[in-house]
């Protein structure tokens, strides 16, 4: 997600959180949540974000429901 710099402008746009912070938080699961809503809410964000990662983009969003936030 990080790698495309639109994809990473938006993403700190819409959550708030900063390069810094971002970097700080990685294993925090209000980072992870915040990630995965940002994918899910669009597919092709979503997409990208699986095919770099090598799974289905239902794993991402499966992984979105466990958290349950």
């Amino acid at each position: 997600m990080l790698g495309d710099g639109d994809r990473a402008e938006r993403f700190l746009a819409l959550t708030g959180l900063t390069p810094d912070h971002l970097r700080t938080s990685l294993g925090e699961i209000g980072t992870l949540t915040a990630v995965l809503d940002f994918l899910c809410a669009h597919e092709p964000d979503l997409v990208a974000a699986a095919d770099v990662l090598g799974v289905k983009p239902e794993e991402l969003a499966a992984a979105r429901r466990r958290i349950g936030r």
